[in-house]
């Protein structure tokens, strides 16, 4: 992104960044931000309220609606196969094939033509409604800075210059996902080192962005309160103490941080190389996948006694009860659940749409928590390391994954830094040491 991302003093001779920052234009650029915090945060909201009402009724009433006392243990494959029907369709024959694949891992910049905007909310809504392992980032980031720039055309009634364009559309983004990751400033963080930004034009950029972020922020407060369904904040409440960092817990970031990018690697090999199948033949083998999903959840919750929940989803909701009561988990239910988990998570990313930042989180969680078993390393401290590896291992964004980690834990997020910020570093450089997984671009879904 250049300096022609804001107003220019002529064709000829584009304005310096910080003559940018200092014009009259770009004071009204600001407002527009604050302008289109409003509603496109108030949309976000009503987009995660709904995916969680959908959630509640395909696994919890309707079941009871059909006279069971509980939801049966093969109850899963109803939702997830459902999901597989609606998807396949949306992904094959509308515009924008329902959004960026999830496999190609996180990205942020650009936004959807007005036309792939309806695919791409149907697309996200099915696959995390109906429980599919994905979360909500990515589809947000894509319609908040698609609608943003869609509001501006058509409220100019013609062209916008590419440059605004861009600025309002990551004010767009910033404001949908303004309090996904417990902080208007994780967002930021994300966006920021996900883009690419940097210097002068990175501040043009995110200075509207922070501005949509704070005003989406208390967008969701306001909505979180007047509802009763909260913020869908990724902060939880009510964690253990975390022991101060050691020598031992210090070497066991080195290795988590090593296994977590091997894992990393393996998962998106296998959805890389299974999207093509996938793709070729949707209408048919997406559901397929879906039940995969479902039978993954019914196998873990068989074997362990556990909550099927844990293996479907992003993994969002299930963080704080995890981490809250580790003890509840043996070892072996925590590596079949990571197995599992992991398994479901390449199928999602190979045949879904979402985004690849929780289920991550989640599985490096329940990693970590498995870790402590052995001596050295208590459970949050493991769980810690584990989140902020995995996020890197898939998103390849080591700022955002250790702030991610450490702003979870709350105040003992500082407590926990250094072994998180190990753990990611040597997560990441193992990361781009390792072969791209399929250096080959997927081919587009045939359209009808």
């Amino acid at each position: 992104m250049t300096a022609e991302v804001a107003p220019q003093a002529t064709a000829e001779a584009p304005m310096a960044p910080m003559d940018v920052l200092r014009s009259r234009r770009y004071l009204g650029l600001l407002g527009l931000a604050a302008v289109l915090g409003v509603p496109i945060s108030a949309l976000a909201y009503g987009f995660l309220l709904l995916t969680a009402a959908l959630q509640t009724w395909a696994f919890t009433t309707a079941p009871l609606a059909l006279g069971y006392t509980a939801p049966p243990l093969w109850w899963p494959l109803v939702p997830l196969g459902v999901a597989g029907v609606l998807v396949a369709p949306v992904i094959r024959y509308l515009p924008g094939h329902g959004g960026e694949s999830p496999a190609d891992g996180f990205h942020a910049g650009g936004y959807p033509a007005g036309r792939e905007l309806g695919g791409i909310a149907a697309a996200a809504l099915a696959s995390i409604g109906l429980g599919v392992v994905v979360g909500p980032e990515a589809p947000l980031i894509a319609l908040g800075g698609g609608l943003a720039v869609l509001a501006v055309r058509l409220a100019r009634r013609g062209n916008v210059p590419a440059g605004v364009a861009s600025v309002v559309a990551a004010t767009g983004s910033f404001a949908a996902v303004s309090t996904l990751f417990g902080s208007p400033l994780a967002a930021a963080f994300l966006m920021m080192e996900a883009a690419g930004l940097g210097g002068a034009t990175a501040t043009m950029v995110l200075v509207p962005g922070l501005l949509g972020a704070g005003i989406g922020s208390l967008v969701f407060i306001g909505l979180g309160s007047w509802t009763g369904f909260g913020t869908f904040s990724l902060a939880v409440s009510g964690l253990p103490p975390a022991d101060d960092p050691t020598i031992w817990s210090l070497g066991w970031a080195v290795a988590a941080g090593a296994v977590a990018a091997l894992l990393c690697w393996v998962i998106r090999s296998a959805a890389l190389r299974v999207r093509p199948l996938i793709v070729r033949r949707a209408l048919v083998l997406t559901p397929v996948l879906g039940l995969g999903i479902a039978a993954l959840a019914i196998l873990y919750a068989g074997v362990t006694g556990h909550d099927a929940a844990e293996v479907l989803f992003s993994g969002q909701d299930a963080l704080g009860p995890l981490l809250r009561d580790p003890a509840a988990y043996g070892v072996g239910a925590l590596l079949l659940l990571i197995a599992c988990k992991g398994l479901a998570y390449a199928g999602a990313l190979a045949g879904f749409r979402g985004g690849p930042t929780f289920p991550a989180m989640f599985i490096g969680a329940a990693g970590g928590v498995a870790l402590a078993h052995l001596p050295g390393l208590d459970a949050l401290s493991g769980a810690a390391i584990g989140m902020g590896a995995m996020t890197v291992g898939m998103l390849r964004l080591p700022l955002t994954s250790v702030l991610l980690a450490t702003l979870f834990l709350g105040a003992d997020g500082l407590t926990v830094m250094p072994l998180v910020i190990l753990g990611v570093v040597v997560s990441y450089l193992v990361t781009l040491r390792l072969p791209d997984p399929c250096p080959r671009a997927a081919p587009a879904p045939e359209t009808a």
